[in-house]
């Protein structure tokens, strides 16, 4: 349209309006110097234009000037706009690629706890195997051995069977990488470790307050479940909110489940003292899927953040 509009304000003086908004859509569509090429094409043709009329109401150094100065603006408003809507369409694409971003890092994060439980039912279930072999290899080596003591080994035995059993099942399904480098074998920390972790915690610096009402010893998987998010919530802590206490509290029983609820009031300004990727809770929160159970997280009416986890308990 703006080549086409170029003849005829040769003639017609009030096509100036239509050549100026058709080299502003010149400008926004293409680049500077295509829309500084029409303009100049239409400045081009006013000396025609005073050429074919005999009494032009202005001189052809007013036209010049109030054709040029309007194609420039045009020129430039365009370019203005052009350069807008590329920024934005930018910005939506970094947009973009940064969500697909977090999404391969919130992935990759469920899949480094996949393999970290792996790696922890690895090491349990090797425990538990090495249990076996040496009761029954008591059993084969005693041959004088009594009813009594056979059948209390035989007992040890299908527990620990029973129990590897269960462990296998859970791992079953989940990713297993190849194992640490130290290659031991030693049983995973569960709920009789949150002692040593929470006074590790206070010797670190953080105020701690612990209770633990539970009695009855907690499944294996329940317990070392319990004990990452007692630890992720008190690493948390000493990363956020240096300055705050924390509060931790684990109950249950058979048949009700196994909570466990870390609170610490929110800090008056943000802290990143402590850098972190900011992906625990998400493998956190994967570990409590697997396990059965759930996991809730976030800040409370009273001001306190909570990390409130709920394991199944079968009785």
């Amino acid at each position: 349209m703006a080549l086409v509009f170029t003849p005829v304000g040769v003639v017609v003086g009030a096509a100036s309006v239509a050549i100026t908004v058709a080299v502003f859509h010149v400008a926004v569509a293409h680049r500077a110097r295509v829309a500084l090429a029409v303009a100049a094409a239409n400045v081009a043709t006013v000396p025609l234009f005073y050429a074919l009329h005999t009494d032009p109401k202005f001189s052809i150094w007013v036209d010049f000037a109030l054709r040029g100065a309007f194609l420039a603006a045009a020129v430039g408003w365009g370019s203005a706009v052009r350069a807008q809507r590329q920024l934005v369409g930018s910005l939506r694409d970094r947009a973009a690629r940064l969500e697909a971003e977090q999404h391969l890092r919130v992935d990759q994060a469920r899949l480094t706890e996949r393999t970290r439980i792996a790696r922890e039912m690895h090491d349990i279930l090797a425990h538990r195997l090495s249990l076996l072999s040496l009761h029954a290899g008591a059993l084969e080596i005693r041959v004088d051995t009594s009813r009594e003591e056979i059948a209390e080994a035989a007992g040890v035995i299908r527990a620990n069977t029973h129990e590897a059993l269960e462990d296998l099942r859970e791992i079953i399904g989940v990713l297993r990488a190849e194992p640490s480098a130290s290659g031991g074998e030693r049983p995973q920390p569960d709920l009789g470790d949150l002692p040593e972790l929470v006074e590790t915690a206070r010797a670190a610096g953080t105020k701690v307050s612990y209770d633990c009402a539970v009695d009855a010893p907690a499944p294996a998987t329940a317990g070392r479940t319990v004990y990452r998010l007692v630890q992720e919530g008190l690493t948390n802590v000493r990363k956020h909110a240096p300055h705050t206490a924390a509060d931790v509290r684990i109950s249950g029983a058979p048949g009700e489940g196994l909570q466990v609820l870390v609170t610490n009031p929110l800090p008056l300004t943000p802290h990143s003292g402590v850098p972190g990727a900011g992906l625990g809770l998400v493998g956190l929160r994967e570990r409590f899927v697997l396990a059965g159970g759930r996991l809730e997280h976030g800040a409370d009416a009273d001001g306190r953040f909570r990390l409130a986890g709920w394991l199944p308990w079968p009785t």
